[in-house]
C-alpha cells in the first residue's frame, strides 16, 4: 500500500493534512459523486414533464437522491470498476461518465432508458465540475481568505498608533504606522474577496452540439430551452443558452483570474513581511523544539512567508494556464480540456496552503517597537517634507530648495533643522511649530485611516445637535 511518503505530488504527500478540506471537491470520488447528482436530478426533472411516460414516487425519489447524498468509498470503487473492468451486465466502459450512468442504472434498472436521456458527457461534466468548484471556493478557500483579512484587520487596529519609517524606492520616506500598512492589505484582500464572490458560475445542458437535437427529435412539443434553463438554475448556476458541445468556461476563467488577483495581493504581503522581518521591524515567536537553521542555531527564519510565497506563485502559474486553456476548444469539441480541468483542484490546493502558511506567519510575528522608533530617530531627514510644506504655507517660495540643500546626500540631525529654523523669518508660533516636528510624530492621518476598514474615518458624534451625526 502506498503512503503519503510515496505520493507523486506534495499536495497528497507532505501537505496532505493542509489540503484535506479540498478532498470532497478535488478528488476523483468527489467528481463521481457530483456526476451522480446531476444524473439523478436530471432524471427527476424528466419525470416532472407531462409528456414523458415516467413516474417516480416519493420513496424512489428519496432513494435516488441517496445515491449521491450517501455516496461513499465503496460506491466510488464500484464506479471505477464499471469503467475499467465491468460489473454485472455491464462490460468495461472505458468512459468515466458512462460508468456513472451505469452505476445509477445498476441501482434503478427500471429507469434505465431515461437515465442520461439525450445528454452528452459535457452536459453532465460542466455542471458537476461547477458544483465542485463552487463547493471548494465556498467551503475551503473563501473562509481562509476571510480569516486572512480578519487577521490583518486585527493587526491594523492593535498597532494603529505604532510609528514606523516608510520606504519608497527602498529609501527612507515619510513615516507611517504599522497598523495603517496592515490596514492597506486588509482592505486590498477585502476587495479581492468581493471580486471572487461576484463571479457567477454558468452551466449548459443542450446536447451533443448545443442544439437540443436529441431532445427535440424525441419530444418536439417540449420547450427544451426553458427546461434547460430551469434545470441549470435549480443547481444554483446561471444558464448558458448558447454553447457548442462544451461550456465555453468564460466563468471559470473569470474565477481563476479573480483568485490570481487576491494571490498577487498576498504575495506582495509575503514579501513585505519578509523584509520587515529582515529589517527587525517584526520579531518572530520561536516554536518550542523547532529547528530554524540546520547549521545556525540562533536563527528563526521567516519560513511561513517564504512557503506561502512559493505556493501562491505556483498557484498563480497554474491558474493563469487554466484560465487561458479552458476557454478554447477546436470547433464544437475537443477533449484536451478534460485532462486540464482535473488540475483545478491542484491550483486550489496551492492557494489553500499559501493562505494557511501566511496566517501562520502572521500569527508568529510581533512588531518590534524599539527598533522602529530607533530607526525613526536616526532618520530625522524625513521631516524635511513637513518643514518645506509649512514654509510654503507661510509664503516661502524657496522652501523646497532650502530643505534640499540641508538634507540631500548628507546625514542631518534635528539640531541641524533647528539651526535652520533659527535663521527663518517667520512668526515665533511657526518656529515653535517647526521645532515640535519629530519623525515619530509625523504620521499624518495614518492612525485614523485604520477606521476605513469599518467604512468610517471617524467615530460618530455623541452630540445630539451635531448636524453630521
Amino acid at each position: 500500500m502506498r503512503t503519503s511518503l510515496d505520493a507523486v505530488s506534495p499536495l497528497d504527500g507532505r501537505y496532505a493534512s493542509k489540503t484535506a478540506p479540498l478532498v470532497p471537491y478535488a478528488s476523483e470520488s468527489g467528481l463521481m459523486r457530483a456526476r451522480v447528482r446531476v444524473e439523478v436530478e436530471y432524471l427527476l426533472a424528466l419525470a416532472d414533464l407531462d409528456v414523458t411516460p415516467l413516474s417516480i414516487g416519493a420513496d424512489d425519489r428519496a432513494a435516488l437522491r441517496a445515491l449521491y447524498e450517501e455516496f461513499d468509498a465503496d460506491d466510488a470503487e464500484l464506479v471505477k470498476r464499471i469503467e475499467t473492468e465491468g460489473h454485472g451486465e455491464f462490460a468495461a466502459t472505458n468512459h468515466d461518465v458512462k460508468a456513472v450512468e451505469y452505476f445509477v442504472r445498476d441501482s434503478f434498472p427500471e429507469y434505465g432508458p431515461w437515465i442520461h436521456f439525450g445528454l452528452t458527457s459535457e452536459d453532465v461534466n460542466n455542471l458537476a465540475q461547477r458544483l465542485l468548484v463552487r463547493g471548494a471556493v465556498e467551503a475551503a478557500l473563501l473562509p481562509e481568505l476571510r480569516a486572512v483579512r480578519d487577521d490583518l484587520a486585527d493587526l491594523a487596529r492593535e498597532h494603529r498608533d505604532l510609528p514606523m519609517l516608510a520606504r519608497t524606492h527602498g529609501q527612507p520616506a515619510t513615516p507611517t504606522t504599522f497598523g495603517k500598512e496592515m490596514a492597506v492589505y486588509a482592505a486590498r484582500v477585502g476587495r479581492a474577496v468581493a471580486a471572487i464572490e461576484g463571479v457567477e458560475l454558468a452551466g449548459k445542458l443542450a446536447g451533443a452540439s448545443g442544439t437540443y437535437a436529441a431532445h427535440s427529435v424525441a419530444y418536439p412539443e417540449v420547450d427544451w430551452r426553458a427546461f434547460s434553463r430551469a434545470f441549470v438554475e435549480s443547481l444554483g448556476f446561471a444558464h448558458l443558452p448558447l454553447a457548442t458541445q462544451v461550456n465555453p468556461c468564460d466563468d471559470l476563467a473569470e474565477l481563476f483570474d479573480a483568485f490570481r488577483r487576491v494571490n498577487d495581493v498576498l504575495l506582495d504581503l509575503d514579501r513585505d513581511a519578509w523584509l520587515y522581518v529582515s529589517d527587525r521591524y517584526l520579531g518572530q515567536e520561536a516554536a518550542a523544539g523547532e529547528t530554524g537553521s540546520s547549521t545556525m542555531p540562533h536563527k528563526v527564519n521567516p519560513i511561513d512567508f517564504e512557503n506561502s510565497e512559493g505556493n501562491l506563485s505556483k498557484a498563480n502559474s497554474d491558474l493563469g494556464f487554466l484560465a487561458d486553456y479552458v476557454t478554447t476548444s477546436r470547433l464544437q469539441r475537443d477533449l484536451s480540456d478534460s485532462t486540464v480541468k482535473r488540475n483545478v483542484g491542484a491550483a486550489f490546493a496551492h492557494c489553500l496552503i499559501g493562505y494557511a502558511k501566511l496566517r501562520t506567519g502572521l500569527g508568529k510575528v510581533v512588531p518590534n517597537e524599539r527598533v522602529m522608533r530607533e530607526e525613526l530617530e536616526a532618520t530625522p531627514a524625513v521631516v524635511g517634507e513637513a518643514v518645506q510644506t509649512i514654509l510654503r504655507r507661510e509664503g516661502h517660495g524657496d522652501a523646497y530648495e532650502r530643505v534640499k540643500a540641508l538634507t540631500r546626500g548628507r546625514e542631518v540631525t534635528l539640531e541641524d533643522f533647528r539651526a535652520l529654523f533659527d535663521d527663518l523669518e517667520v512668526d515665533e508660533s511657526v518656529r515653535d511649530e517647526l521645532r515640535a516636528l519629530t519623525p515619530a510624530g509625523y504620521t499624518g492621518l495614518a492612525s485614523d485611516l485604520v477606521d476605513e476598514l469599518d467604512g468610517t474615518d471617524a467615530p460618530a458624534s455623541d452630540d445630539p445637535d451635531d448636524p453630521d451625526d
